[in-house]
């Protein structure tokens, strides 16, 4: 989930816990009301004010958590390699065609791609791709990279 999304649901869970106490709050001082034979000078409404200035105050304090969730964001930062092209040579014999193509896609991009652009530019669909980047890495060729929520394909020894 997005720190966006999370943000508002917490600021969400605040506003119904500032309404709940709210609630309370205006049911109790009904009660005391009622019950209450010294009036507004009893010592249960500076009580119950302290309570609902102490709720309100905790409210308040998620509603800022969840606006800083909203505005911060991850630190997650992926770095390619930049500079020069390239230009290992890499023995392509034994094979097929689609390891091929992967391994020359891979170079085209300086040595790393994400696994989803290598689906998108073969168009095989996630199984197969797993399949080919499984065989590629039991040959040693590339190795996945987890980055986030997706993989990284790397050519290895470079």
């Amino acid at each position: 989930m997005e720190n966006k999304n999370v943000g508002w649901l917490i600021i969400g869970i605040a506003v119904v816990m500032g309404v709940i106490v709210w609630l309370f709050d205006k049911v109790i001082r009904q009660n005391l009301g009622l019950t209450c034979s010294h009036g507004p000078t009893c010592e249960m409404y500076s009580g119950l004010n302290m309570q609902t200035w102490i709720s309100f105050i905790i409210v308040a304090v998620i509603v800022i958590i969840g606006i800083s969730i909203m505005f911060i964001k991850p630190k997650e930062k992926i770095i390619y390699r930049k500079g020069k092209e390239i230009k290992k040579k890499i023995d392509l014999s034994g094979l097929d065609k689609q390891e091929k193509q992967v391994i020359k896609l891979i170079q085209e991009e300086n040595g790393a791609i994400f696994q989803a652009s290598l689906m998108e530019k073969l168009g095989i669909g996630k199984v197969g791709i797993t399949r080919l980047l499984d065989k590629l890495e039991a040959k040693q060729l590339v190795e996945r990279k987890r980055r986030g929520m997706s993989n990284v394909v790397v050519l290895k020894n470079f």
